[in-house]
């Protein structure tokens, strides 16, 4: 119990450390904040066998209490939390460690360090309020936190002040909170029939109110991980720092809507067919939204959004599967939220160094950057392989084990939801690799001849995730093992 309130403790007071501090002082504060929070971590997994499960709810309301409900505030840690969990702490640590050295007079595109204090309290809240979802034992628990990822995304989209940034902020924490109301309602609807906030108490009511329930939190989770029809507010948060653009939108925030659905598929098996189809037929809408909107992109930001708002899909659609009774399909989900977070963060502290030595993201403007900066041509290229779902790298085991389960589905749903998936796989991956060949490869543009590769702490960040987009996918299957895949 220690280590797990360490963990949560460390980016908090970091955060407020930080957030207070003087210039000189903001930086070391947050490296040491997360690197509190990354030995905390490695500490629990070497304090705890994963193959069990752990739960302890040693806090509650006293008012709730009198109702007859016991603990309600702990944590819970078992294959699942620790997939998220690791995801939450390491890229969080990378992402500050990055961030000191991104944020300052040598950026080119945004060239000051003005809030970067701010930036770094605010994101260091984001951190605890992700490890908070990750470690949550029920549903009350991981709404609290829920909603507090969307009040720190809110201040860190708007961290620029200026006009685009401010009017993205308003629309993120619009859409994303009215998707929380959902959650909310399911949540009363949940403890009024059961007297429980458990993952699996949506079991208990009856077929007609779970349906509606499950069709609730699904509302929240389209919301919260900018599915169709609430995919906009997802893109325009690309105003926002790449930082933030690479953790709260490739690695935590929008992860958390994916990560809801994903744990009450897993606890839940009397969820209906028609539920599942739902959730499979909407995730290739997404997906085929997401790509067709990909050729209309200039901005590499904008573009990686778009990949994130379809990759996102690919894990709904595997709790889709695993809803209408594929257990493979499910797991296969539920590795994609690791595989995907590696390969995309990668890719967005890519463009995050070519904006810091260029100035710019225009894909028309950027053209032979792989002379001058070898290596984040390097790591441009494995986090698109990555994503592509290129053997060896982490998006390949997902989207493999993503199609058998499709087609082990078989009929006329199988085929249904088969050949969208295949036609967004191909086309993606050839509209990257225009994409890569364009910006890396050819004559060296005006705007690629400043450019080089970025500090040391950015750049250890772009090898560390370079080397997990290979080690990530083992980390995911021996996880997904341990529940049972």
């Amino acid at each position: 119990m220690q280590t797990v309130l360490l963990l949560l403790l460390f980016p908090i007071i970091g955060g407020l450390a930080a957030g207070l501090s003087r210039r000189r002082w903001m930086d070391i504060f947050a490296i040491v904040a997360v690197t509190g929070m990354l030995v905390c971590w490695l500490a629990l997994l070497f304090q705890i066998s994963i193959a069990d499960q752990l739960r302890s709810l040693p806090l509650t309301f006293k008012w709730l209490s009198d109702l007859g409900i016991g603990g309600l505030f702990g944590y819970q840690l078992d294959a699942f939390n620790i997939l998220l969990l690791s995801i939450v702490v390491v890229l969080g640590f990378l992402v500050i460690l990055y961030g000191t050295a991104y944020i300052g007079k040598g950026n080119k595109e945004h060239p000051n360090e003005h809030g970067k204090a701010r930036h770094h309290f605010w994101m260091l809240m984001f951190i605890a309020s992700m490890i908070g979802i990750a470690i949550s034992p029920n549903l009350l628990q991981l709404y609290i936190f829920w909603e507090l990822t969307t009040l720190t995304s809110y201040a860190l989209i708007s961290h620029y002040r200026n006009e685009e940034s401010l009017r993205a902020g308003f629309k993120a924490i619009l859409m994303t909170f009215a998707g929380g109301v959902f959650f909310a309602i399911a949540l009363i609807i949940i403890f009024v029939q059961t007297k429980s906030f458990d993952f699996s108490a949506i079991g208990l009511l009856s077929p007609k109110l779970r349906f509606w329930v499950f069709f609730f939190f699904l509302i929240a989770a389209w919301a919260k991980s900018a599915q169709v029809p609430f995919f906009t507010w997802l893109p325009d948060a690309m105003a926002a720092p790449t930082t933030v653009s690479m953790y709260l939108h490739a690695a935590a925030m929008v992860k958390a809507g994916v990560y809801l659905i994903a744990r009450l598929a897993l606890a839940n098996e009397a969820l209906s067919f028609t539920s599942g189809l739902i959730v499979g037929i909407m995730s290739v809408i997404t997906m085929l939204v997401a790509l067709y909107l990909f050729f209309y992109q200039d901005d590499l930001k904008r573009l990686l959004a778009y990949s994130t708002i379809a990759h996102l899909a690919y894990v709904l659609f595997g709790a889709g599967l695993g809803i209408m009774g594929s257990k493979l399909g499910l797991f296969a989900g539920m590795m994609h939220i690791m595989n995907h977070s590696v390969g995309k963060g990668l890719l967005f502290l890519v463009v995050g160094a070519i904006s810091y030595t260029t100035g710019t993201r225009s894909i028309k403007e950027l053209s032979g950057l792989a002379k001058n900066a070898p290596l984040t041509a390097a790591a441009f290229l494995i986090g698109m392989l990555a994503i592509l779902g290129i053997p060896p790298f982490s998006g390949f085991w997902s989207k493999f084990y993503l199609l058998i389960a499709t087609v082990q589905l078989g009929g006329k749903i199988g085929i249904l939801l088969l050949v969208p998936f295949i036609a967004e796989i191909i086309i993606a991956f050839a509209w990257f690799l225009h994409v890569g060949h364009k910006v890396f490869f050819g004559p060296v543009s005006d705007s690629a001849k400043a450019a080089g590769d970025p500090p040391f702490r950015m750049s250890f960040a772009l090898v560390v995730l370079m080397i997990s987009t290979l080690v990530a996918p083992f980390v995911a299957l021996h996880l997904m093992h341990i529940l049972g895949m």
